[in-house]
């Protein structure tokens, strides 16, 4: 049954144009092509990323993160049974009633309850140490891949014309920075799959397991079916605006508001060029257009370019979000990733901006009251003399 399957699930008409055999893409005189049994290596070299992941984030992003003045841990909050009670048992966030009861019940003002549930529901949420960390990773990795990536393709010939991939299939002999390029970004496509679980989670979740899936399958087919061309210049496109999203949030965990606002400008114009434009009018066109003029579609181009087309609404969606961000970048001088959780990620600080404003506003009024009573104290005792 096994052969059965694999005899059927290789066949030729399924995955290679009506002029090109199996026995084409062996290798010969001198000509290495690609072999599916080659992406069995992306799961190991895929714990082998986790695992310089865990020493990364720990002896490079923790240390570097303390630098920019990040915290280890969230502030400690003073241990209260009823509102502990009411937030085990009842709702995270209690209504208007619910807080002037529950202020009633502990002894404490509106403002505190309501300020006590805020720094609960942190201690919940993952602290900014762990954010930067995961985005000091992806920096890394997205920085040296795209910097491979373009030592790779610059002087390839197979950086334009993609539908003579559909049209004979050029004799080019696969080489070893083409191999790695793709078994580097596969494996870390992997990981970043396997660390879902782990990772902070983000309103986009259910978006970045199937954009993870459908890369990973997209490089998988590109890989099997020997579609390099198309595969490389997918990568290269989507790794080269991320580099400056993961650097424009290391920024925002440590406070750089300017810094952050400056890099999130160039990832959202590279991000238009690349994904919006360059994607769909240049690859897209050259994988879906082209080929019609000289070959019938058969199911590996139909498969190839459903997974592209994926991609592209996979790139309106995270359009949207990056235009209501810079709505908010022009209008509102802050940057807020609109994919985190509903909690607004400064809530830590705002609590110590608001308790120290507070304390503020108290000794302004102690002064004030001072004045006021020396004021009246003075006009209220006759020729200056002070009562006993």
């Amino acid at each position: 049954m096994f052969q059965t399957f694999k005899e059927w699930f290789w066949l030729e008409r399924l995955w290679l144009p009506p002029t090109i055999k199996w026995s084409d893409l062996e290798d010969q005189d001198g000509l290495i092509f690609v072999k599916p049994s080659h992406l069995y290596m992306t799961i190991p070299y895929a714990f082998v990323l986790l695992i310089i992941r865990h020493f990364f984030e720990k002896f490079i992003a923790a240390p570097l993160a303390r630098t920019f003045g990040i915290k280890e841990g969230r502030r400690k909050i003073t241990p209260n049974a009823v509102l502990e009670t009411f937030f085990q048992k009842g709702t995270r966030k209690p209504s208007k009633t619910d807080i002037y009861s529950l202020a009633k019940k502990s002894s404490l003002t509106e403002r505190q309850v309501e300020r006590w549930f805020r720094s609960r529901r942190n201690l919940d949420r993952p602290c900014r140490m762990k954010k930067f960390q995961e985005a000091c990773w992806r920096f890394t990795f997205y920085l040296m891949i795209t910097i491979a990536g373009i030592a790779f393709l610059y002087d390839k010939p197979w950086v334009y014309d993609l539908w003579e991939v559909w049209n004979g299939y050029p004799r080019q002999t696969l080489l070893p920075s083409q191999y790695w390029y793709y078994i580097l970004e596969m494996s870390f496509y992997w990981s970043l799959l396997f660390s879902l679980g782990t990772d902070v989670r983000r309103k986009d979740f259910l978006a970045h397991v199937i954009h993870h899936l459908a890369a990973i399958s997209l490089m998988s087919f590109s890989w099997c079916a020997n579609y390099i061309r198309s595969g490389t210049l997918v990568m290269i496109v989507h790794d080269v605006a991320d580099i400056w999203l993961e650097s424009a949030k290391m920024f925002s965990y440590a406070g750089w508001r300017q810094t952050c606002n400056t890099l999130f400008l160039i990832f959202s114009t590279i991000f238009f060029i690349s994904r919006l434009v360059v994607f769909p009018f240049w690859i897209l066109h050259c994988t879906l257009i082209l080929p019609l003029h000289y070959l019938e579609p058969f199911f590996s181009y139909v498969f190839l370019n459903l997974q592209l087309l994926l991609l592209q609404l996979l790139h309106l969606y995270w359009g949207y979000f990056i235009l209501k961000m810079l709505k908010r970048c022009i209008f509102m001088k802050n940057i807020q990733d609109v994919r985190s959780d509903d909690e607004d990620e400064d809530e830590d600080e705002d609590e110590d901006e608001d308790e120290e404003g507070e304390v503020k506003a108290m000794e302004s009024k102690k002064r004030d009251c001072l004045k006021n009573g020396l004021g009246a104290s003075r006009h209220l005792t006759p020729n200056g003399q002070h009562g006993r």
